[in-house]
């Protein structure tokens, strides 16, 4: 795939990266070449393309990092991965802070191996943050990810329930949310218990849909082997050799967060995700998960991973309406006075 040399002599340092499928290097370049004309912004060493050959010239740490960034991105392309602007950038920074870890089965450099992969699209960590997110669920029982909208939370648990289950180190998975606006009270609601509770717990078995066969979801959830409930179903359950899942923890409150918590079983794994600036608790009840790290910060083998506007995978416009909220609400919280358009009183514009 790639042939690495350096000039010697008087020249300057080079490095030549060779991209054996036409079609890779196409990907890499963008269109129009807007791919390139953004590693160029973002690199240090001089680059060169010609044919199927990426020339790298400047100084050694230079070319080093330039290179190793490109065979990042090959590997993507390779993998399956959809080359954007967005991934370039949030590749070059997990490389630039340090995170990326060498695959020495492969021989080569990775940011992160693949969790699950599917009719040939994988599921990864893309940022630094959710890289740790994801090794804290490798190395813990009880997770916590806290964090925005976009920022991966729940399919990423998601991604590591269904590898746990292929890998049969847990027989099964659940997956529950807090269906609140329903007050956990479902009765009253017309038609089925499915069709009552789907509405609530719709995006789980979206994101299940992106990781295993549609066709078989049917199959393992008759099985018992995938359940889907409301929260309000877990109580008086112990959940043993399970993958748990809490999503929209943030609506749970301290009593209900406590009970969830101790449903924990024999060779069972917890994650519990949730957004604590997205509550909707009536009548202004406190949040469990806003609570929560106060209560059990000193527990072992329990992580809280906080996920930030940083980790968004959406469009990067996301990232920035996340960041001028999280402004907004700290300037609410520290006494600024604002009028329904959302500008400060008292000032000229």
């Amino acid at each position: 795939m790639s042939d690495a040399s350096s000039s010697s002599g008087a020249s300057r340092p080079q490095t030549k990266v060779t991209v054996g499928d036409p079609r890779t290097m196409v990907s890499l370049l963008g269109s129009a070449d807007e791919h390139l004309r953004f590693i160029e912004r973002t690199v240090r060493a001089d680059v060169h393309v010609r044919g199927d050959t990426i020339t790298l010239s400047g100084a050694p740490k230079d070319i080093a990092e330039a290179e190793r960034l490109f065979y990042e991105l090959i590997g993507l392309i390779e993998s399956g991965e959809t080359l954007s602007v967005d991934v370039i950038r949030r590749t070059a920074g997990m490389l630039a802070s340090g995170a990326a870890a060498t695959d020495e089965e492969s021989g080569g450099d990775v940011i992160s191996h693949n969790i699950v992969s599917r009719r040939g699209r994988s599921i990864r960590p893309k940022t630094v943050g959710q890289k740790r997110y994801v090794e804290a669920i490798d190395n813990h029982t009880i997770v916590f990810g806290i964090g925005p909208a976009g920022t991966g939370k729940t399919y990423l648990a998601m991604a590591k329930a269904v590898q746990a289950l292929q890998a049969k180190q847990v027989n099964r998975i659940i997956l529950t949310r807090p269906a609140v606006e329903a007050g956990e009270r479902l009765g009253y609601l017309p038609g089925t218990l499915n069709e009552k509770i789907d509405p609530y717990l719709r995006p789980l078995y979206d994101a299940l849909h992106d990781m295993i066969d549609p066709e078989s979801i049917p199959r393992l959830m008759e099985a018992g082997t995938i359940e889907v409930a409301p929260l309000a179903y877990m109580r008086g359950r112990s959940l043993n050799d399970a993958f748990i899942i809490l999503d929209e923890a943030q609506n749970t409150t301290a009593e209900q967060m406590k009970m969830f918590l101790t449903r924990l079983g024999f060779g069972s794994k917890i994650v519990v995700t949730g957004d604590i600036t997205q509550i909707d608790l009536p009548g202004g009840a406190s949040s469990g998960l806003r609570v929560v790290r106060g209560i059990l910060e000193e527990v072992d083998d329990l992580y809280f991973t906080e996920l930030t506007s940083a980790d968004v995978v959406r469009h990067q416009l996301v990232a920035d309406i996340i960041d001028a909220y999280s402004k907004w609400d700290a300037e609410q919280r520290s006494g600024d006075n604002m009028d329904a358009s959302g500008r400060k009183s008292g000032r000229r514009r």
